[in-house]
Order: structure tokens, then C-alpha cells, then sequence
């Protein structure tokens, strides 16, 4: 393993969980449509890894969406509006990560091996937890158990801000920040750790930005398939991130690259 390195922050859906982030967006189209206003997936996914509450709310200001919601419901959405959208979400959220709980491959093994080095294990959503409630028994039972678990309003802001990933290593009682990694699919994740100063691993294959099932993925066409995953590095390089790899598998060849001494 790597010296020097304290500990490691991962993201859930995308990243550890849930190959192409499906989870958010079936709850999100599902909620929507219930509501007389249905998405389309790129914009379930545009804002991806915010709070959800938060999401909901970029959502309802996509212009397509503001003006199907005012067409719908006789005004533009008001903030009790995303509260109730919010309200209704849960229960969702659940059903949906309860079907898409399954580990992406690699990820327990590269867990175990830095718990294995001395490395602490953290990890940050923009699930709420009552949405990780099941969530966090199927990772278990698959292998995979961090460290630290916190959720979107368990700090004060959610992401881009680095309030979640400052409360990871604060419980896990890991510094300096230069000695520690985040790992996300999304931009606004990338973003959070380089708000907390941290290094920072995007996660392309498997993440949001690519959006398809391991198995949708794999029967691409081999050009069409490189080119999603290349759209996908280019998106979080831009996002800032410090190194971005496939999938959490490529994580330890990754962290060797870092210059963590």
C-alpha cells in the first residue's frame, strides 16, 4: 500500500455500488411522471450527486422541465413543491437501491486491501439515510463495510461544498487532507474533494457520466463503447479530478500514481 496515505473517501452509488448509477434516475423519472411532468434521463442525470433535495431543485429549474411543471400544475415550482417532490422521493429512492445494490466489481477486494495497509475507509452520498438504510446491510453482506458513513443532511451543505468529506475524516480522524483520496463518478464529487483538498480519483466506466448497466455497457459496440468512457474521462478531468480510472478496480495502480509520501 501506499505511505503515507491516511485514508480513502468513497462515493456510493456509481463508484462503489450500482455500475452506471441507475438507482437516482429510475426514482427520479418514476417521481416526476407521478407528478404530470415526466423526465428525460439526461436530465435525471445532469445534476447527479448533489443532496437529493438539492437535485430535485436543479431539476425543476432545467427549462423544459420548469415550463412542463407550470404547464401542469397552473405555476412554477415553489420551494413547498420541492418539498413535497422531496417527501415523496424516499420511498422511491429505497425500491430503486434496493435493486441496484449490487458491489461493482473490485470494489470489497480494494476495500480490504487498504483496510489490510493501515487505511482508513470513509464514504459520502447524496442519499439521505433512510435511503442507505437497506443499502448499507446489502454492501456488508457483499464485503464491503467503510469506516464512516455520512449523508446528505447530516452537514449543513451538501456537495460541491466539502463539508461532508471534512466530517469523513474529522470521525475518522484522518490528516493531514494532502494524505487522503476521494473517489466519485460525478463532477460535483470531484468538486467536493478539491473544495476539501484532498487528491482526487474520478471513476468514469461505472459512473453517471457513461449512465449503463455493466451488461449494457459490455454490449456496445467496441468503438461506441470507448467513446462513452472517453466523454466520461474528459467530464471529470475538466471536473478537476487528479487521476480518473474505469472503475474502482483500477483504484491501487491509481494511488501509486499520487504523489502521497
Amino acid at each position: 500500500m501506499i505511505p503515507g496515505l491516511k485514508a480513502v473517501v468513497f462515493d456510493w452509488a456509481g463508484t462503489m455500488i450500482d455500475f452506471g448509477s441507475r438507482a437516482p434516475v429510475v426514482a427520479l423519472c418514476k417521481l416526476f411522471e407521478a407528478h404530470g411532468v415526466p423526465l428525460e434521463e439526461a436530465e435525471a442525470r445532469a445534476d447527479m450527486g448533489l443532496a437529493k433535495r438539492d437535485h430535485i431543485a436543479a431539476i425543476l429549474r432545467g427549462p423544459r422541465v420548469a415550463a412542463g411543471w407550470t404547464a401542469r400544475h397552473g405555476g412554477a415550482a415553489d420551494e413547498a413543491a420541492i418539498d413535497r417532490l422531496f417527501g415523496a422521493i424516499g420511498p422511491m429512492m429505497r425500491e430503486a437501491a434496493n435493486e441496484c445494490a449490487t458491489l461493482i466489481p473490485g470494489a470489497a477486494d480494494v476495500a480490504h486491501a487498504l483496510r489490510a495497509g493501515g487505511v482508513k475507509i470513509g464514504s459520502c452520498t447524496g442519499y439521505t439515510r433512510a435511503m442507505m438504510a437497506d443499502i448499507l446491510p446489502a454492501a456488508a453482506a457483499q464485503g464491503y463495510s467503510p469506516d464512516v458513513l455520512v449523508c446528505a443532511g447530516d452537514t449543513a451543505q451538501g456537495r460541491p461544498s466539502p463539508l461532508m468529506l471534512w466530517e469523513n475524516l474529522i470521525q475518522l480522524e484522518a490528516w493531514p487532507v494532502g494524505a487522503c483520496v476521494k473517489v466519485d463518478d460525478a463532477a460535483v464529487g470531484i468538486a467536493e474533494g478539491r473544495n476539501a483538498g484532498v487528491w482526487t480519483v474520478g471513476v468514469a466506466a461505472s459512473g453517471n457520466c457513461v449512465g449503463l448497466s455493466a451488461q449494457a455497457l459490455a454490449a456496445l459496440p467496441e468503438g461506441e463503447r470507448q467513446a462513452r468512457i472517453a466523454a466520461a474521462r474528459k467530464a471529470l478531468e475538466e471536473a478537476g479530478a487528479h487521476l480518473v480510472i474505469d472503475t474502482v478496480a483500477d483504484l491501487p495502480e491509481a494511488l501509486a500514481r499520487l504523489p502521497i509520501s
